[in-house]
């Protein structure tokens, strides 16, 4: 499989999204999800402590098992567990580091992401002690989420010399452009940041389960009533639908495809509860869009 870089680190261009672990999935489920996704030559797992309550580092650790060497694992700190454990003060930076070792079985962690901003720790403060773990062979480059452009400059200023983020990931998809308006995909390309999506599926409606004028499937993230699932965004479906069947794909594959034509997108790292559906995103690597492809999306997009 094609991989990009995030810093020093070089990552299967499809990697595989975490959140399922401990909430949808069990043990038993994870490790099944984890072996599909070997096999398909991912190499890169993006988790977080807060993802199944901790349960999906603890469930991926168990599940790489001695084949934590093959792959790169990404994790991320910061968001509320309880009311002693979050934020971005530099004391529970290095705790949360920590924790996340140990759950995960592992000596060290490839990519460390501050999960979201704490605009009540300045940020020189975080970086000081991310640095300290990259220093000390426990963490190898640190990234961000949901981060803004002037975040993203006020941290870059602020590492001065000392290890500095290396990517942002933020909320980004077919149906949802913000990066793009924003200017948060502009400031990545300045900085040389990678950029990871999250949602790049937006949470199943760009995989074709739902349709205009068909019942919403049962048992699946979004359900009727949902906000997301809109006249407006059914239409751009359907529009897509369109245009990738007749080029011989599915709306899956030209979401990750379209996600991978985007030059600072590094990694496209959507989830999976079963293992066919591991082996359906890897397949959306292969589809190279033109840039006819991608203004004729565009133009879809827009006309809805």
């Amino acid at each position: 499989m094609e991989t990009r870089k995030i810093g020093s680190l070089e990552v299967s261009v499809v990697g595989l999204g975490c959140n399922n672990f401990g909430s949808r999935l069990d043990a038993a489920g994870t490790a099944a999800v984890v072996n599909a996704t070997l096999d398909a030559g991912i190499t890169f797992f993006d988790t977080a402590d807060i993802y199944g309550k901790t349960k999906s580092e603890e469930y991926l650790g168990q599940a790489l098992g001695a084949r934590r060497r093959e792959v790169l694992i990404a994790t991320k700190f910061g968001m509320p567990l309880d009311e002693q454990h979050k934020g971005a003060r530099p004391e529970y930076v290095r705790q949360a580091a920590e924790d996340s070792l140990r759950r995960l079985g592992t000596d060290h962690i490839d990519l460390y992401q501050l999960h979201q901003p704490d605009p009540t720790v300045p940020i020189a403060d975080t970086l000081g002690a991310l640095h300290e773990l990259v220093q000390a062979g426990k963490v190898r480059e640190i990234g961000c989420s949901n981060f803004s452009v002037a975040q993203l400059r006020e941290a870059e200023e602020a590492a001065r010399g000392r290890t500095r983020f290396v990517s942002v990931q933020n909320h980004y998809s077919l149906l949802h452009r913000a990066p793009e308006q924003d200017g948060v995909l502009s400031e990545c390309e300045r900085l040389s940041l990678a950029f990871l999506p999250f949602f790049p599926l937006a949470s199943g409606l760009l995989t074709g389960k739902y349709r205009k004028g068909q019942p919403v499937p049962e048992g699946t993230r979004l359900q009727a009533g949902s906000k997301q699932l809109t006249e407006q965004n059914l239409d751009i479906v359907e529009g897509l639908i369109q245009f990738a069947e007749s080029r011989g794909h599915t709306i899956l594959e030209l979401a990750i495809s379209w996600l991978l034509a985007q030059p600072v997108v590094a990694s496209v790292i959507a989830g999976a509860t079963r293992p066919d559906q591991v082996q359906a995103n890897v397949a959306s690597a292969g589809w190279r869009l033109t840039d006819a492809d991608l203004a004729e999306i565009d133009s879809i997009v827009r006309a809805a």
